[in-house]
């Protein structure tokens, strides 16, 4: 973590001068306050990973800050440095949050020790919190695909990962945004720092704010403790912001605000934090046509789309399905019996339009390794769905036949249900919307 950024607190000015000397010369970002006071306001304004604090100064203590920085700034490591050493201090600091305890004078090589172990410790909590604020299945992290329209999107997103422009992917549910999103992190200058996701279409409004933003002691009943957003812990990295398109028009303008110039208010707070990162959007919706509905802000779409990139329908690239299929296959089936994929299937593949996409290929590769007996897949272990060709229809309509297209939205969504046993989630995935569009339109029409 040779980037990481540390904040001395000591009014022994000399002493800060030439541990500041030190650590600069380590690689480290350094800032030097001499009181308690301004320790407290300069974790406010700014994300430390790690803060040098001595006990003994005039005005605020380093216990006082020691306490609030544990409440409010959970994550923030603090090494105590102190000329008076007694177990009872000791245990208390310990106690209040400290990471370590040195006595003064030190040698600096134990310094550095110290801070590597608490610099590996931030990390690791770090990491935690993204880890807890990501929902649904580990995905590969390589993209795969040769088709034409696969190589030129993703020689855009390897150019686009070179800038540190905002970036909007726009594409059908399935088409793998978020692996697109993990390619451009990891082929950035960003990629030492973390890539957070948030999921704006499967939490409410206040839960999306709260996680974002973070929410300072008392804002609400349940908080008990401070929070860091999730725009915090992704200072420096990439904040991924899938299904953008559902965020609601009272969200939309916190939002803007913070990309206009990377600050942002915890819930309840009354100061300002700032945070550097880049921001990436994915949205299966025409946010062209939502902003011209009045459902999303045209200030904040031409602040999300400095660079576009528009990810193919898996019906438009061609033999990419039969690579898809392979590695599905080699990542599913069992060690010692693996499979493979009958000539039959794979024209049955190649014929199906796949409207959930590279997701729902996964899920009919799983399904057929399930049914299917011997080392090759065949049609009927694929199990794929119907298709009614609007050839086949009859072309005798008469007027009985004819109904609202809200009817047939409810047959549609119904047939799709029963198909997937009412699982919303791949429910939602085949008619390309949202779980929370979906949820609306099964109260809408009663679908229980």
């Amino acid at each position: 973590m040779a980037e990481a950024r540390i904040l001395i607190t000591d009014d022994d000015e000399v002493l800060c001068y030439l541990l500041k000397e030190e650590l600069v010369n380590a690689g480290f970002s350094v800032d030097v306050v001499y009181d308690g006071k301004y320790a407290i306001e300069q974790v406010n304004k700014k994300n430390y990973d790690l803060l040098l604090l001595d006990l003994e100064m005039k005005e605020v203590s380093g216990e006082e800050v020691l306490q609030y920085a544990q409440e409010n700034h959970p994550n923030l490591q603090i090494i105590v440095l102190t000329a008076k050493y007694d177990v009872r201090t000791a245990i208390n600091c310990i106690k209040l949050g400290a990471f370590d305890f040195i006595t003064k004078p030190y040698e600096f090589d134990v310094l550095m020790v110290s801070i590597d172990r608490a610099l590996r410790h931030k990390e690791l909590v770090d990491r935690n919190t993204i880890l807890s604020s990501r929902t649904g299945a580990n995905k590969p992290h390589k993209i795969i695909g040769d088709s034409k329209k696969m190589r030129e999107v993703i020689s855009l997103a390897e150019k686009a990962a070179r800038s540190d422009s905002n970036i909007l992917l726009q594409g059908e549910t399935g088409t793998g945004k978020e692996l697109f999103a993990e390619f451009i992190h990891e082929s950035s200058g960003r990629n030492k720092k973390p890539l957070v996701v948030v999921n704006c279409a499967s939490l409410p409004d206040q839960l999306i704010e709260s996680e974002l933003f973070g929410y300072e002691k008392g804002a609400f009943t349940d908080a008990k403790t401070s929070k860091q957003g999730l725009v915090e812990v992704a200072d420096g990295g990439t904040l991924f912001l899938d299904e953008i398109g559902e965020l609601s028009l009272t969200l939309q303008p916190k939002l803007l605000r913070f990309l206009e110039n990377g600050e942002f208010r915890r819930i309840g707070g009354v100061s300002n934090l700032s945070s550097n990162v880049r921001v990436i959007g994915a949205t299966n919706k025409d946010l062209m046509k939502e902003a011209e509905a009045g459902n999303f802000r045209r200030d904040l779409l031409f602040r999300l789309n400095v660079i576009t990139l528009e990810i193919p329908p898996l019906r438009e690239r061609g033999n990419d399905v039969l690579l898809l299929s392979n590695f599905f296959l080699q990542k599913k089936s069992p060690v010692r019996s693996p499979k493979g994929m009958s000539q039959e299937a794979e024209r049955e593949l190649l014929g199906y339009d796949f409207p959930g996409n590279v997701r729902e290929l996964e899920h009919i590769i799983e399904r057929a390794i399930i049914f299917s007996d011997g080392d090759k897949i065949f049609p009927k272990e694929l199990n794929l769905p119907s298709k009614t060709s609007v050839a086949s229809l009859s072309e005798n309509v008469v007027e009985d036949d004819m109904m609202s297209l809200e009817e047939l939205e409810k047959i549609h969504i119904k047939k799709t249900l029963l198909f997937h046993n009412y699982n919303r989630e791949n429910s939602a995935r085949t008619l390309g919307i949202s779980q929370k569009t979906l949820y609306s339109k099964i109260k809408k029409y009663d679908l229980k």
